[in-house]
């Protein structure tokens, strides 16, 4: 999936969080933007506090765009979140 992702440009969406209210309206504004955008993109859903912890994230809900982290602890708006989408896509 890796390599087919770098091939086609497809961005990495990754919503870290437990699965409580905030982190799945993270994700829906997530897939809403990108939608939007028209990008290809995966996203991913990390429950797991070992794998969240790897990335140096304290609180959650956070957000991760190719590997890098770009919120944690707060629900950016839709439009925010496309602007942490196009700093990715560039």
């Amino acid at each position: 999936m890796e390599f087919y992702r770098k091939l086609v440009n497809m961005i990495k969406i990754q919503v870290l969080g437990t699965g409580c209210p905030k982190c799945k309206k993270m994700a829906e504004v997530a897939e809403d933007a990108a939608l939007e955008m028209g990008v290809e993109y995966e996203l991913e859903k990390v429950t797991d506090l070992n794998q969240i912890m790897s990335f140096g994230v304290m609180m959650t809900p956070a957000l991760v765009v190719d590997g890098e982290v770009k919120v944690a602890g707060k629900v950016p708006s839709k439009s925010q979140m496309i602007e942490y989408i196009k700093q990715s896509a560039i």
